[in-house]
């Protein structure tokens, strides 16, 4: 699992708290300014990811105002771009040429080195934060600066892509070792940089390895919601992304399978999760198979053994009858 600390304002005293999360941020973040009408007992909670060089932080806050002043900014700047993708709640973000309006799947995005203030609804927000270094982001130096945007969409293109990496990230580390974070880290500086290009309209702008990663990722989100198209093969996915099918196959050269066999692999994958959903239990496997692009169901079988081991109809069996709670011993 990857390293984590989690940090809640209950573990100091009320009177203290406000001051103890205005630390939290000085130390994720960049020094604030913060004020809040329960600042005499301020309810906050964080979780920090090891990502390396880049540090990632769900978190949920009540009512707020972060103020990030030129006077803060001269004495500290870390020389961050700050993202939060905004799960519940909402906020105002200002700065002296505007004001933007944070909903659910927003993406607000800050700028170490300029001031601003964000002011978070009445209702406590949930929102998953980013830090990323300026100095990573493989784009020119002069490309970003003062014109990055403030906000960006987190349900379509590349926004739709970090935000489904973040929030699964959050809802699950165990698939993942400590030495994994500062690869994960690349890639989100990566979306990041991706995001800020096509925003800015400079997609070629990015560097060629950036490129690169940056469309492998959009291809496998792309076969990821076509999984259920029995009809899909490399020349749609290829099409899709208006790439040749040899590019397409050279992307994967380094990927753990080729183009076939990933959505092969993730059809299996996707077909086995639901197999062992106790909610599932009596949807006929042939529905579950049809599902997930496998219209033939002895050719469902075929891949699911040679995959498993077992035919699915045993593995859902022995799935769900290690799931069950034992039956309490009946008295004499």
């Amino acid at each position: 699992m990857l390293g984590e600390e989690v940090f809640r304002t209950e573990a100091v005293p009320a009177a203290e708290r406000l001051a103890y999360w205005a630390e939290r941020m000085a130390q994720t973040h960049a020094p604030l300014s913060l004020s809040s009408d329960h600042a005499r007992d301020f309810r906050a909670s964080q979780r920090v990811l090891d990502l390396g060089a880049v540090s990632m932080w769900p978190a949920t806050i009540q009512q707020v105002v972060y103020r990030r002043t030129p006077k803060l900014i001269r004495q500290s700047d870390p020389d961050v771009y700050h993202l939060s993708l905004v799960v519940d709640g909402t906020g105002i973000g200002r700065w002296d040429d505007q004001e933007v309006v944070y909903r659910p799947s927003d993406l607000a995005i800050n700028d170490s080195a300029r001031p601003w203030e964000i002011c978070s609804g009445a209702a406590p927000v949930t929102s998953v934060g980013l830090e990323v270094p300026k100095a990573l982001l493989p784009l020119p130096r002069n490309m970003a600066g003062h014109t990055v945007p403030r906000w960006a969409p987190a349900r379509e293109g590349i926004g739709a892509l970090l935000a489904q990496f973040l929030t699964q990230l959050c809802a699950d580390t165990t698939p993942y070792q400590p030495s994994d974070g500062p690869r994960l880290g690349t890639v989100l500086t990566d979306l990041v940089a991706a995001l800020f290009a096509q925003t800015l309209e400079t997609g070629d702008a990015l560097v060629p390895e950036a490129r690169r990663r940056t469309l492998i990722l959009r291809i496998k989100h792309f076969i990821q919601e076509h999984l259920h198209d029995p009809g899909l093969t490399p020349a749609d996915v290829a099409a899709a992304h208006h790439i040749s099918i040899s590019y397409l196959h050279g992307l994967f050269q380094d990927e753990e399978a080729t183009v076939a066999a990933w959505i092969r692999l993730r059809r299996l994958e996707a077909a086995r999760r639901n197999l062992t959903d106790p909610a599932l239990r009596t949807t006929p496997i042939h529905a579950i198979a049809t599902r997930w692009g496998f219209p033939r169901a002895g050719c469902f079988t075929r891949a699911f053994r040679a995959a498993y081991g077992v035919p699915p109809s045993d593995y859902r069996h022995q799935e769900l009858a290690s799931t069950q709670a034992p039956a309490s011993p009946q008295e004499d």
